[in-house]
């Protein structure tokens, strides 16, 4: 009987993991991760882990399977707490779901399974897993798909795993929807059957930022200029001679330093901020909304522009360094010169996009065939072939 350690977070959709793994005829054990516990952030009532924890652990009693918690806590804040303040003080917006994935659930969890005789991991997301294998029936390739509920596909999440990672990896509820996962669970009669899902960073919850950053980031009052909508030019291929020019150009940030811009007011520092945020500068007496759409942590500036169709919004293309590349499927690499069609996100829940990837030695541009509102440093892009997520890097503010 193969071997599966089940991650019930205290959610609907790990329980039900462990409940379809178990009717397989899986021997499965469930471990809860204790990843954070800092309350003072945490907005009161929203994903506390002990409630989780105890959550989780009347699911195992009732599907009557093991059940044990262990403290990655330490190592947490560590991977993805301090990368997430190192990030914000330079002026990008980490994603901290895709780095615990690649981190915490298929690193330190995995190898804490494995070390318990684990023959897999399973967790509770929405996408699927499938493998290529050659005319031998050895498995070459392993497949991360999207999940068959489009509305609930979680794919992006798991864009960084490798290889290895998906070849011990089970995604129970991939194939259903998400309606039809709390009927499972009511018909069980769980306690997680209509629990909320939860909100916020991985492990967290839904939490007050400002006042989670400022745990290590200091307030630093400046400015925020408000930037015409004229003074964003667009990136005319006449002017370009060279075509790896014109390519670069359109990948790159809007160029605000030297934009026409009127002081609207003071910020409490440019590291709090994002690009696309609307709330949170508390100036008004705009004839629309003011929007973020760059800053600059050097210079200690927020540059925002009116309406959420300002052209500082948007952008064609985008650019992945050669060090943030991550190719989940190796055989489909491309190598410097080549260019190919692929579908495109560049966050969660986003439709995919049409794009072309341009690889060339100093890393991948991106060129999108429309342009795409909100393009932000640090962020994911993952690329797709139809349903199969093919590889992802970390946008640059290049």
């Amino acid at each position: 009987m193969k071997r599966v350690v089940v991650g019930l977070s205290g959610g609907v959709d790990s329980s039900i993991a462990a409940y379809l793994l178990k009717k397989e005829g899986y021997e499965v054990i469930g471990i809860f991760m204790k990843n954070w516990h800092d309350g003072e952030v945490t907005i009161k009532g929203d994903c506390p882990w002990v409630e989780d924890s105890n959550d989780a652990l009347m699911v195992a009693n009732k599907l009557q399977i093991p059940f044990q918690t262990i403290d990655l806590s330490a190592q947490y804040k560590k991977r993805i707490v301090d990368y997430m303040f190192d990030e914000y003080e330079k002026g990008r917006t980490p994603n901290p779901d895709i780095l615990c994935n690649r981190e915490i659930k298929f690193d330190l969890f995995l190898d804490a399974a494995l070390k318990l005789g684990a023959d897999y991991v399973a967790t509770g997301h929405y996408c699927r897993k499938s493998e290529k294998v050659n005319s031998s029936g050895k498995v070459e390739q392993y497949r991360l798909l999207a999940g068959k509920d489009q509305n609930k596909d979680q794919s992006y999440f798991l864009c960084q795993l490798n290889q290895k990672q998906l070849s011990k990896a089970l995604f129970p509820i991939g194939e259903y929807q998400k309606n039809q996962v709390r009927e499972i669970a009511s018909s069980l009669d769980l306690v997680t059957a209509e629990k909320r899902d939860s909100q916020g960073l991985c492990f967290i919850g839904k939490v007050r930022l400002p006042d989670f950053l400022k745990q290590q980031l200091k307030e630093k009052k400046g400015i925020v200029l408000e930037i015409a909508a004229n003074s964003i030019k667009s990136v005319d291929p006449k002017n370009y001679l060279d075509a790896e020019e014109y390519l670069q150009e359109l990948c790159k940030s809007h160029s605000l330093q030297n934009a026409c811009g009127i002081k609207k007011g003071e910020h409490i520092g440019a590291h709090f901020y994002t690009i696309g945020q609307r709330k949170g500068l508390g100036i008004g007496g705009t004839p629309e909304p003011l929007f973020i759409i760059g800053t600059d942590t050097k210079e200690n500036i927020v540059y925002a522009g009116q309406g959420e169709n300002h052209p500082g919004l948007f952008r064609k293309g985008l650019f992945i360094k050669e060090e943030d590349i991550h190719w989940i499927r190796g055989d489909l690499k491309l190598e410097s010169g080549d260019k190919k069609p692929f579908l495109v996100r560049i966050r969660y829940r986003q439709k995919l996009e049409k794009a072309c990837l341009y690889k060339r030695e100093e890393g991948i541009y991106i060129v999108f065939e429309k342009e795409q509102r909100g393009i932000t440093p640090g962020q994911f892009a993952a690329w797709y072939l139809e349903d199969e997520l093919i590889g992802s890097g970390v946008i640059d503010s290049y």
